[in-house]
Order: C-alpha cells, then structure tokens, then sequence
C-alpha cells in the first residue's frame, strides 16, 4: 500500500479522536491495529511522532495584540498561496488565533516529503483545533468548513 503520514492520522482522526472516545487503547495496541489495516510501521511511528509533538504545544498561549504573519521561504514553498491564504482567513474569521497558527504551519511543516493540498491543510487544522483546550467553538466552526456545511452565499 502508498500510504503516507496524513492517510494514518486521517484514521486515527476518524477511528479515534472524533467520537471523543473516553477510554482510548493503548498506543501499541492502535500501532498494531493501524499495521494489520495495511499501513506501513515507519509511516505509523512517524504518525505517532507528529502527534506526540502535537501534543507538546498544549503550553502555548496566544499572543494579545494583532499578529503580522510573514511565511519563510521553506514555508513557501510547502504552502502554496492557497494554503497561506486559507491560514490568513482562518486568523481573521476568528477560528484560529496566532498561537494556533503558528502550531498549524508547524504541523504542516512537519509532513516531510508530503504535498500539502487545502484539503490537507483543513484537516491539519482541524486537528490541531481538537489538541488544544477551549476550542470547541472554533473546532465547530472548522468542522462546518471541512465537511462543507458553511452555505455558499455567505460573505
């Protein structure tokens, strides 16, 4: 199978963290359920390693006062104008505040040798928006952008 990192964290994303399941298995036991599904182990590790990382930003608050966001070169070139545009909207329309941002760029950042697509990048979001506490409103908000349940006549 061609399965890279974000095809395991989709299912982890879908199997797991969704349902906001209480008691969660044990992370070798999900490992060997994500390997008899077909996913490779380096792929899976890796997978674990973002979201260990993930969960390490916990601690980060957001800054007060406005943000300017300029994106580096390397950012750049793994985010296209989509993506940064997509990111810049999101800031703005309240969903994701600086600190989330800066943890979205660097969790996208992270997907080494993947193509990161809107689609991708909502979901990166999304993610990250579960990891951290206080943000079921703004989760919501990206759900409904992720699952397409925004109207389109909305300005």
């Amino acid at each position: 199978m061609k399965e890279n990192i974000f095809d395991v964290l989709m299912y982890l994303f879908e199997n797991y963290m969704e349902d906001e399941i209480e008691i969660l298995p044990d992370s070798d036991v999900i490992k060997v359920e994500l390997q008899e599904a077909g996913f490779e182990q380096i792929e899976v590790n890796k997978a674990f390693d973002w979201l260990e990382s993930l969960s390490s930003q916990r601690a980060i608050k957001p800054t007060v006062s406005p943000a300017f966001r300029i994106f580096c070169s390397q950012e750049i070139a793994k985010l296209d104008l989509e993506c940064r545009n997509l990111i810049i909207f999101l800031e703005h329309s309240g969903i994701l505040n600086s600190a989330n941002r800066e943890i979205v760029i660097d969790r996208a950042m992270a997907l080494d040798n993947e193509e990161i697509s809107m689609e991708k990048l909502k979901w990166i979001v999304l993610m990250v928006l579960l990891s951290q506490p206080d943000e079921e409103i703004a989760f919501s908000r990206m759900e409904d952008l992720v699952y397409d349940l925004v109207p389109a006549y909305l300005h």
